[in-house]
């Protein structure tokens, strides 16, 4: 399976502060692991040692901020974070708006400062000539304006990727959680189309951990995939174990 990861770069999700739980998953295979800002608990003191720790691992640490904010962008970044996933971009001032905040001049506006990122100003020449020039940005569409605005918004320079919501977009097609639904496969089918001939690169967070799946989207050339999340695979375990329990 090892091997699988490493030619997919799998990665997963990391909801809540557990130094544990992040230590074992960045030590046993995943290319990279998102923490989630948005849908979580987690504060930004705890998001710097989780971003230490998958560091040190050798995994990539990304952060899903909160919202498209050049201050939450900026305390990830200066945090260590490599790759930044922004929630909600549903037109080309989103997407402007975040190159903005994850890149220095000229590139992008961000704001200046000493911090983890290059050992609080000790080694911010390095960092600044070859890490912060190579950060990830990826931008995820997950509502159907975001779909309908997207030719515009991947035209946009200096996007990584993007990263397809189908909860947030079945939500936002009023057929919440029913990705079986015609809606919800014209709209992602019109993303990957799109997606494929701006040549800009795909990705998507299986929630729930399932091969067949995760082949399928690697099949169709999504390159940036994640599966699962810490509590997941703890209550998968569980679940398992419990199943086959009986006194």
């Amino acid at each position: 399976m090892k091997t699988k990861q490493n030619k997919i770069k799998l990665g997963s999700w990391i909801t809540t502060f557990n130094p544990s739980a992040a230590q074992l998953m960045s030590s046993l295979g995943f290319k990279w692991l998102c923490i989630d800002m948005e849908h979580s608990t987690i504060t930004f003191d705890q998001m710097e040692i989780l971003i230490a720790i998958i560091e040190s691992n050798g995994s990539e640490p990304f952060v899903r901020v909160g919202k498209n904010d050049q201050l939450y962008i900026k305390k990830a970044l200066d945090a260590g974070a490599r790759g930044i996933i922004v929630p909600m971009v549903n037109n080309v001032s989103d997407a402007k708006k975040a190159i903005e905040a994850t890149y220095y001049y000229p590139k992008g506006k961000r704001g200046v400062g000493w911090a983890r990122a290059q050992n609080f100003g000790y080694n911010f020449d390095k960092y600044y000539k070859n890490i912060s020039n190579k950060i990830k940005l990826i931008l995820q569409i997950e509502n159907k304006t975001g779909i309908e605005n997207l030719d515009k918004i991947l035209e946009v320079k200096g996007i990584s990727g993007t990263l397809l919501g189908p909860y947030d977009l079945s939500s936002s097609l009023g057929v919440i959680g029913r990705f079986e639904s015609l809606l919800v496969k014209k709209a992602i089918n019109k993303y990957e189309k799109i997606s494929l001939k701006k040549k800009v690169p795909m990705g998507i967070h299986i929630t729930i951990p399932e091969l067949k799946k995760i082949k399928l989207f690697h099949k169709k050339k999504y390159k940036f995939i994640a599966t699962g999340t810490d509590m997941v695979f703890l209550g998968n375990s569980c679940k398992e174990f419990l199943k086959k329990f009986s006194i």
